[in-house]
């Protein structure tokens, strides 16, 4: 396996949606259920008949549709093709009922529509507008970036628009992420060692931030609470953190893991929290706390403090706080390639390796009281 994501509209139960990679035997989508009360995992199994799945993602908007990029032969060519599926009525919201019998009710995915890349070349992802109502998707065919409109409640995708990578070189992209800031009119794409900025209203590129990576860059994410903040990690066993006003020099550079880095997300509610997923087996939780919204900590109000701790308190305010590694995490025993956070638990993360293995975290909780207080 190496499609994982969380089911983004589900802001209230744990959910993972974990999509697997078996060329002997019909793959899948197992739901991941997270019971934190009682720290037990619950799982149903949908069948996803079409083909190894490569990429998972889940409507920002309606908790029962999703996203696949998967792969398919035909003519003995081998084509990544994307669909949008939508999952049994049923299985929609988080339940912590576990089925009696797993084995024997397994269901099968509905199929929405297909996001026909014929013309285009081999799917590498697909992303949802983070804000939207769902029916806008982005997804990137070899060098092409296809912008769509999901219509008639997601039966038909019209292509709206899109934009070509021309040029010399290995003109693929990798990977992508759809930008929650300026109206989500922007999205970064990764291809070869290059990440490139894009409007989506004009398909024009906006930033090119050239040999970001002395390799292959693997992964894109903004962070979600400064506009012009996003990382980047790539096989160079690298995490850079960039501002896209100013793309000469990485804005800091983490350089923890011993082999490709191929996974980087940033804490929705804490941008200081960063983790990373490594073909090195290991999960990292980075705290980069100098270049996020709170450098200097919790803001303390003045008329909480008497004056000798006034004056404490300002000289520890100058003082921006250090960036560190919270936790490695060494569960896998294969390579790490999806790292994800829960949508619904700011302090919960899930890991994903190639032998199928999913892992879910906390945060450590002494870490989670020095954010919160």
């Amino acid at each position: 396996a190496r499609a994982l994501t969380p089911q983004t509209a589900e802001t209230d139960a744990i959910r993972f949606l974990v999509g697997t990679q078996s060329l002997r035997y019909d793959n899948q989508i197992h739901i991941i259920d997270f019971d934190d009360e009682n720290n037990i995992i619950n799982k149903n199994v949908l069948l996803h008949q079409v083909g190894e799945i490569w990429h998972i993602s889940t409507s920002p908007a309606d908790k029962g549709v999703l996203a696949t990029c998967y792969n398919k032969t035909s003519d003995s060519k081998v084509m990544t093709c994307a669909a949008v599926w939508r999952m049994p009525k049923e299985l929609e919201s988080g339940s912590h009922e576990s089925p009696d019998d797993s084995s024997s009710n397994t269901q099968t995915l509905e199929l929405l529509c297909h996001l026909d890349n014929t013309a285009h070349g081999n799917m590498a992802c697909v992303m949802w507008e983070p804000m939207g109502d769902g029916k806008k998707i982005i997804s990137l065919a070899d060098n092409n970036i296809l912008l769509w409109d999901l219509q008639e409640s997601s039966a038909k995708a019209a292509l709206s628009s899109s934009a070509a990578l021309e040029g010399k070189g290995q003109l693929k992209f990798t990977s992508g992420r759809w930008s929650p800031h300026h109206n989500c009119t922007q999205i970064a794409t990764a291809n070869d060692t290059t990440v490139r900025g894009w409007d989506t209203r004009s398909m024009r590129q906006i930033y090119c931030i050239e040999n970001a990576h002395g390799q292959l860059v693997r992964d894109l994410d903004f962070n979600p609470n400064k506009q012009y903040y996003l990382a980047s990690c790539g096989d160079d066993c690298k995490v850079k953190f960039w501002d896209t006003r100013n793309v000469t020099e990485p804005v800091k550079t983490l350089e923890e893991h011993s082999h490709w880095v191929w996974n980087v997300r940033y804490n929705h509610s804490h941008d200081q929290l960063i983790l990373t997923g490594s073909s090195d087996s290991r999960v990292i939780l980075s705290n980069m706390v100098s270049i996020s919204s709170e450098p200097f900590g919790h803001m303390v109000d003045d008329d909480e403090l008497s004056d000798q701790e006034d004056q404490h308190q300002e000289e520890k305010i100058k003082e921006p706080l250090q960036d560190s590694v919270i936790a490695t995490y060494e569960e896998h025993e294969d390579s790490v390639y999806a790292v994800e956070w829960s949508s619904a638990d700011p302090w919960l993360f899930a890991s994903l390796s190639y032998d199928g293995r999913l892992v879910i975290n906390r945060v450590p909780r002494a870490l989670k009281y020095h954010i919160l207080l």
